[in-house]
């Protein structure tokens, strides 16, 4: 596919900074010369800068939209998300499959940049995918601005000058931050989908939908209530080419977070048991409440999974008055 995500991602950032007053987010000269948006660490980005930030992680590949949605007695605000290049604008971008750890600084990086640097080589191998551009695009789930060691480490990952680097940051604690991770409701189902078997390039459509938890001012747990907006809120539906039903039913049968034996907590209580480290989570655990794939060559459409709005209730902390 000889389409270059990070040059379609900075054409949505020109624009995003085009309309800096109306998204709430600001622009500064970081580190080396580099970009830096801010999009809630000092700035008010809210809704509309989590909109924006959610089609800048699809690299323009995806679109999405803002509503409010029932889960049971509850209405809460929700992002909808639809791509027809499901493989390279969320494995290929919007992932959040970088770690980005220095001396000074420590980030969770997505979007377009990851392209360039092939963080992690295993998944553009898969998806059969790299980009070669002279800029890059990455969004920092990060709490402060990137350092000069962190912008120099990411810069040189890219092979680009620190002066085509543009960061955008949004902490998890932030409205725009809470957006943009439950924006990743379609990217989360393509990637376990992959992980159990389905080659992600016979995704040929795919949508879904997801609460957007409310602010938390403590981190860890705005990380728990993000997350379970995914784990038991979030419905994704995909339609891909697969050869054999029975395949595709032994593999959709497994790919909700009702298949990890941690389901049912609360994820900051599963974030804690495991120590805050990602990599002791049970990795089942990180996908849609409810997955729906269509097989396009049969017509048999597979479902697993569900909305579980009691959980989603005391995730979110919310108190009926």
């Amino acid at each position: 596919m000889g389409i270059s995500v990070n040059k379609n991602a900075l054409k949505l950032v020109e624009k995003g900074l085009a309309n800096s007053e109306r998204l709430r987010i600001t622009k500064e000269t970081g580190p080396l010369g580099c970009t830096i948006i801010d999009a809630g660490v000092k700035a008010c980005g809210g809704y509309a800068a989590g909109k924006w930030l959610t089609e800048v992680c699809l690299a323009g590949r995806g679109s999405s939209s803002l509503t409010t949605l029932r889960y049971g007695e509850l209405l809460l605000p929700s992002i909808f998300v639809e791509t027809d290049f499901p493989a390279v604008a969320t494995l290929g971008s919007q992932f959040a499959g970088w770690s980005i750890t220095t001396k000074d600084y420590s980030a969770i990086g997505s979007g377009p940049a990851r392209a360039l640097s092939l963080k992690p080589k295993e998944i553009y191998k898969l998806i059969q995918y790299e980009d070669h551009y002279d800029s890059a695009v990455i969004i920092l789930e990060a709490e402060s601005f990137p350092t000069e060691e962190a912008v120099r480490t990411i810069a040189d990952s890219c092979r680009v000058s620190p002066k085509n680097l543009f960061a955008i940051v949004a902490p998890t604690s932030s409205i725009a931050g809470s957006v943009q991770i439950s924006g990743r409701i379609v990217e989360t189902g393509v990637h376990r989908l992959s992980q159990l078997g389905l080659d992600p390039k016979l995704i040929s459509h795919a949508c879904g939908s997801a609460p957007i938890a409310p602010m938390h001012p403590n981190k860890l747990q705005a990380i728990g209530r993000t997350n379970d907006a995914i784990y038991y809120g979030g419905a994704a539906f995909y339609s891909a080419a697969c050869e054999s039903d029975s395949q595709l039913r032994r593999i959709v049968s497994r790919s909700s977070s009702s298949a990890s034996e941690e389901y049912g907590k609360r994820f900051y209580e599963i974030f804690e048991a495991a120590q805050f480290d990602f990599y002791k989570v049970d990795p089942k655990i990180f996908a849609p409440a409810m997955v729906t794939v269509t097989n396009n060559k049969t017509g048999t459409t597979f479902k697993a999974g569900k909305i579980n709005e009691q959980i989603l209730k005391k995730a979110m902390d919310i108190v009926n008055l």
